[in-house]
């Protein structure tokens, strides 16, 4: 390689174009590595866009996995047998199987309640303390059977914890697994609602209450942790918010709780056992073939 005249004038000219050269070469690589750089990581970036994309979409058509034994008309159904308020047996719903309807017209003489509630509801709350009690004797003594939904209508109103899934998911696993003690269990979240807003209780808060409420079969507790039945909360759910509610004329439910007797819904105080009780003597006595198994205020 030569070396360049620099004493000249015309040498110190030409050395100054060739280092302008070389610059501009030197210029021109980094913005080509700077460019490739660029579309590199935009590349990536839309690849990571789509595989979450790709997950998003993924966790939610996953198909719904199976149901709890003794639900499958998406709630749990109780009458009368010897004096002793007892849960009809049901297979599982199979996944992504669309529930059985309860067949009313085998209970002829009874009337039919029939509750959609969610733990979180302070409405509910009230419905199921003032008028339990009195259901609970209606059904013993033969008058109604009982069918309870629970839902997970508020998760939003649980600050992040989705209290509504976990407790209906647990109430699931008490159908499941010990389905006599079903209503103790209703009940005892009811009375240990947790205010709207919070996290509510824990799964092991939830565990614990389950078992003071009496049920102790030790599947229950992995059920409640696991989240055994939370895909088919999610599935009942969105059939109760966006599809005929069975056994009625209503087209989807719209409030919490929901009440029906012999396919009408209550709309009035829920808080007023007699103003219930006279809805059901007058809903059912005029539907039953025997007026006198009516339930009556008491």
């Amino acid at each position: 390689m030569t070396t360049p005249d620099t004493t000249s004038k015309k040498g110190r000219r030409d050395a100054a174009r060739e280092r302008a050269r070389i610059a501009r070469e030197k210029e021109q690589k980094r913005r080509r590595r700077n460019r490739w750089f660029l579309q590199g990581g935009i590349a990536l970036g839309a690849l990571a866009i789509a595989a979450i994309v790709v997950l998003v979409v993924a966790q939610n058509t996953q198909p719904a996995g199976p149901g709890p034994k003794n639900m499958a008309s998406d709630g749990i159904l109780f009458q009368g047998v010897d004096g002793a308020i007892t849960p009809v047996t049901t297979k599982a719903l199979a996944a992504d199987a669309d529930p059985t309807a309860t067949d009313q017209s085998e209970y002829p003489d009874q009337a039919h309640v029939v509750v959609y509630e969610d733990y979180l509801c302070p409405y509910c709350n009230q419905f199921e303390t003032a008028n339990m009690p009195q259901i609970k004797q209606w059904v013993e003594g033969g008058a109604a059977t009982l069918e309870v939904h629970p839902f997970n209508l508020l998760d939003q109103s649980s600050a992040g914890s989705k209290y509504s899934t976990r407790s209906a998911n647990a109430a699931a696993c008490v159908a499941n697994y010990q389905p006599k003690q079903f209503l103790n269990v209703n009940s005892a979240f009811f009375a240990n609602q947790p205010s709207e807003n919070t996290k509510g209780l824990t799964n092991d808060e939830i565990v614990s209450l389950v078992k003071k409420a009496g049920a102790t079969n030790s599947n229950i507790p992995s059920c409640i942790r696991d989240g055994e039945f939370t895909s088919w909360v999610d599935a009942a759910t969105n059939r109760v918010l966006n599809e005929k509610i069975p056994n009625s004329s209503l087209d989807k439910l719209t409030g919490t709780p929901l009440v029906l007797v012999d396919g009408k819904q209550y709309s009035g105080s829920l808080t007023d056992t007699s103003a219930f009780a006279s809805f059901v003597d007058e809903t059912a006595g005029a539907s039953t073939a025997t007026p006198s198994a009516t339930p009556s205020a008491g």
